[in-house]
């Protein structure tokens, strides 16, 4: 990558919160590797020992919110005060600070001569789009507490919106978050796909019958759809990764066809991946970074037919989408998937259009033209 206008400039880089090694974590890795020299902030940070690779080992400068009482185990249960919290750092002392923002860090103040860009995974999901959900699933429906945490939206709403004008460059994962920084904030945004490592998820074990999905098992990944549409599939094997909140509740319901491997390392990640028939996924994702690593792997992708999954998986060639999140839906995408042939060459050579090189590339652009533009 050219480094030309970024030598010599004093860089900040701003990430929400750093507790997991997820999607957003890895493009922050790639962030810092195309600004080694600039300094980490976060609300807070929890990362431990064996993912501090992702902030290339750096001292993290943390907020207010890093001390308060269990902050660790309910760091989210601060979100009232997170845009305080982003607006008390000072960066006057750097030309160009750039925000890895799905929450609220792009809200960060800059003066005039400081450029902000902005990398936004997505804009705060439980304030817009998907407040709805955000309330059915927490339970807050009605009653009391429901009011007081509508309340609460609308005011990160406000704020979150206010800050919009606070950025001077957006750049964003998919098409379909730049639809959503257009509707919240008003502004266009650059489309950089995030980082897959495509060097290491590579083909290379023999096939067998497995169906595999991998997520976090959180409420809108669906996994308790996926494992439903297995379960009643009894002659199908349905291999389940991860772990999380929903894990018990989305054990109980499922047959013994349905093996859960809980938590599994990168290598056994790709061990699965090289494994399986078809990678499943049900999830309304901004991107959706497995679903890439999976065609890397030469696996064909079952799919929900919305958000980034639009963008990274093309119907008929490198797998199938399907319409609605139903149990329905699932099933006659798996039957259609199987009525087909399937080229592992040509999967894999579409995921490499997601390599890492291409987002080093993109990205350190985006920042020079940036720089260029907006030249105090």
């Amino acid at each position: 990558a050219r480094m030309g206008e970024l030598t010599g400039k004093r860089v900040a880089v701003v990430h929400d919160w750093l507790v997991v090694a997820g999607g957003a974590e890895k493009v922050l890795e790639e962030i810092l590797h195309i600004v080694p020299q600039a300094d980490v902030f976060s609300l807070v940070d929890f990362l431990p020992r064996t993912h501090r690779q992702v902030i290339h080992d750096k001292p993290v400068q943390t907020s207010f919110l890093q001390g308060l009482p269990r902050a660790r185990q309910s760091y989210r249960s601060y979100l009232p005060l997170m845009p305080l919290a982003v607006e008390q750092w000072d960066f006057s002392g750097y030309d160009l600070v750039i925000s890895s923002s799905y929450a609220v860090c792009k809200g960060v103040l800059t003066g005039p001569d400081t450029l902000h860009v902005s990398y936004v995974h997505s804009p705060m999901r439980y304030a817009w789009d998907l407040q709805a959900q955000y309330l059915r699933e927490s339970g807050l429906e009605q009653g009391l507490k429901s009011w007081l945490a509508r309340g609460l939206l609308h005011y990160m709403r406000l704020w979150d919106a206010g800050t919009g004008p606070r950025v001077d460059t957006y750049l964003c994962n998919s098409a379909f978050i730049a639809r959503r920084i257009r509707k919240c904030y008003g502004r266009e945004a650059q489309v950089i796909h995030p980082p897959v490592d495509v060097d290491w998820f590579t083909p290379g074990e023999a096939r067998e019958g497995l169906y595999v999905t991998c997520s976090r098992m959180v409420p809108y990944k669906k996994i308790d759809l996926i494992v439903e549409a297995f379960t009643a599939m009894p002659d199908r094997q349905l291999v389940v990764l991860g772990d999380g909140p929903d894990m018990a509740r989305i054990r109980r319901g499922a047959g013994p066809n349905v093996r859960f491997e809980g938590q599994v390392d990168r290598k056994a990640l790709r061990g699965w991946l090289r494994r399986a028939r078809a990678f499943v996924f049900a999830a309304l994702e901004d991107f959706g970074i497995v679903v890439v690593e999976a065609q890397a792997c030469g696996t064909p992708v079952i799919a929900f037919g919305a958000g980034g999954v639009l963008e990274t998986v093309r119907d008929g060639t490198t797998g199938v989408l399907y319409r609605q999140q139903t149990v329905d839906s699932l099933r006659d995408a798996v039957l259609r998937f199987e009525s087909m042939r399937w080229s592992e060459e040509h999967i894999r050579q579409h995921a490499q259009a997601f390599n890492v090189e291409r987002f080093r590339t993109d990205f350190c652009q985006a920042l020079e033209s940036s720089l260029v533009h907006n030249r105090p």
